[in-house]
């Protein structure tokens, strides 16, 4: 970069040539009448994104799919081939059980990644569905549902292109052709590809086997371990708008097919009535009558679930269930039945099939809010967790846990760039991950690492901005109107919130939907 660039020139230069935001390409438009500039533009065809970082905080990880085909097949250990969705940062596997990363979903041009499974008889054939599931007002919207035959390195065209949202997605164990898409359609409107989607040919042709209305998709679908045509999903009622968020309805539900997706019948019994939110839904590996629900209901209705009887009928084991429209996961343990784990700010789990509880990740530095997790089947001490700092391991049944920083997941909320020279400096606040700073480039050859980051402030980060006579000075905001100035030459953080007023009152409570 000339020494001659200006500030602005810094800048703009930086916002078309980062990669740490993983942009994809349809995200640069184009020149026309009114100077805007696209990606035909011969400037930004020049351009080739590199990636500055960084890694250590990642971001929120919605989805985990691990490689279970037969040993024989898949050669080794169970857990050391896995996949892991993030809300913006696309999809990363790993072939030696998450010491190291790679991004191979940078073809399909969409960020946010909802779900992803792989074919339990083939650990090449892969499915993603983009858009997350968590009906945040952060949330990503896709682009369809992909498939790969070769392990990631390739992707088919776009399927479902109108789903927007994927909750799940479950491949038939005897044939990796019949494939089963949990889809949500659009969050902040009504229409769009909703339903329970089936494909018996690989996804040249689907069949809706359930649909409700333009208002309900389906978040969740489960497949029983001992009979592939039994099957089990979670219809979601839910529209977010800008002012606030329905998130329930009388369409949210339980469904049940013992038909591979032929009839549906709605379960009932011993579940709440009237108007529901997000279901999330688990079926026992090592007892297939054994199904838990973490159900969003109002009142003392709301928590969790259980059924013994294959979903004939259920009861109330649990009534904790905070902010489900982001959370509501459920895991049963594989090899025990009588252990659940519930997903949420603060994870919780039972060893008595829910009678009592005690918390689950509590201790290793683990990050609060967790979405996603898959317990080894064959070494249940050996977990993989997805939260929002990112992916968490453990081989001790969570006494301790290794955290992966080398997943680039960062979901930044607004960047500033420095007047820094020869090496500028780039700012930004990530979701609920603080605020950090680093460089534009180092004198090393490899580029920045982690270690070049520098975090100024906490909470969620949002909006920054350096000294315009300084540059060594950042001001930055967290929620509920946080403000603090960062001193780079001291590496002192000071809040300068103004002080509220006695008798004054906060207008706006941040952990409302």
């Amino acid at each position: 970069m000339s020494h001659s660039l200006s500030r602005a020139g810094r800048g703009r230069a930086f916002a078309l040539a980062t990669a740490g935001l993983l942009l994809a390409p349809s995200l640069l438009v184009a020149q026309t009448a009114s100077g805007v500039t696209t990606g035909d533009a011969p400037l930004v065809r020049a351009l080739r994104f590199r990636n500055i970082g960084p890694a250590s905080m990642s971001g929120r990880i919605t989805d985990i799919a691990v490689v279970e085909a037969p040993r024989a097949v898949r050669g080794g250990r169970l857990g050391t081939t896995m996949y892991v969705a993030v809300a913006t940062g696309g999809l990363w596997k790993s072939t030696n059980a998450g010491l190291t990363w790679t991004p191979v979903s940078d073809s399909i041009g969409v960020g946010s990644i909802g779900a992803v499974a792989v074919a339990p008889s083939n650990g090449d054939v892969v499915w993603v569905g983009s858009g997350e599931a968590n009906n945040m007002r952060s949330s990503s919207w896709g682009i369809g549902v992909f498939k790969s035959t070769d392990g990631g390195k390739s992707w088919s065209k776009p399927m479902l292109p109108n789903s927007q949202h994927i909750g799940r997605i479950v491949i038939d164990p005897r044939d990796p052709d019949v494939v089963y898409v949990a889809a949500m359609g659009p969050l902040w409107g009504p229409g769009g590809e909703r339903g329970l989607f089936k494909t018996i040919d690989g996804g040249r042709t689907w069949t809706n086997t359930k649909a409700l209305s333009e208002h309900t998709g389906f978040t969740e679908v489960i497949m029983d371990p001992a009979n592939p045509d039994v099957l089990y999903a979670a219809s979601y009622q839910r529209e977010r708008r800008a002012y606030g968020f329905l998130p329930s309805g009388p369409e949210s539900g339980i469904w049940k097919t013992t038909d591979a997706g032929k009839t549906w019948t709605r379960l009932t019994k011993g579940l709440p009535e009237g108007d529901a939110g997000r279901i999330g839904l688990a079926v026992c590996r090592s007892r297939p009558n054994t199904l838990y629900a973490s159900v969003h209901a109002k009142g003392t209705a709301n928590g969790l679930y259980r059924s013994d009887d294959a979903g004939a009928t259920w009861r109330q084991t649990d009534r904790s269930n905070g902010t489900p429209w982001y959370y509501s996961q459920v895991r049963c343990d594989p090899t025990d039945a009588e252990h659940v784990v519930r997903l949420n700010v603060g994870s919780t789990e039972s060893y008595d099939g829910g009678k009592t509880w005690r918390p689950y990740a509590a201790g290793g530095g683990v990050h609060s809010d967790h979405h996603a997790l898959w317990i080894n089947p064959e070494d249940p001490d050996h977990h993989v967790m997805g939260n929002d700092g990112g992916v968490d391991i453990t081989y001790d049944r969570g006494k301790s846990w290794y955290n992966v920083e080398n997943i680039v997941g960062a979901q930044f909320y607004a960047l500033s760039v420095d007047d820094q020279w020869p090496f500028y400096h780039v700012y930004g606040g990530l979701q609920d991950n603080q605020t950090w700073g680093g460089p534009n480039r180092t004198r090393n050859g490899f580029g920045p690492t982690n270690a070049d980051w520098v975090r100024m402030a906490g909470g969620d980060g949002f909006f920054n901005v350096t000294d315009v006579f300084d540059p060594t000075v950042v001001y930055a905001e967290s929620q509920n109107g946080g403000i603090v100035r960062y001193h780079a030459r001291t590496g002192q953080t000071k809040g300068i919130k103004p002080p509220q007023r006695e008798g004054e009152r906060h207008r706006y409570n941040w952990s409302a939907p």
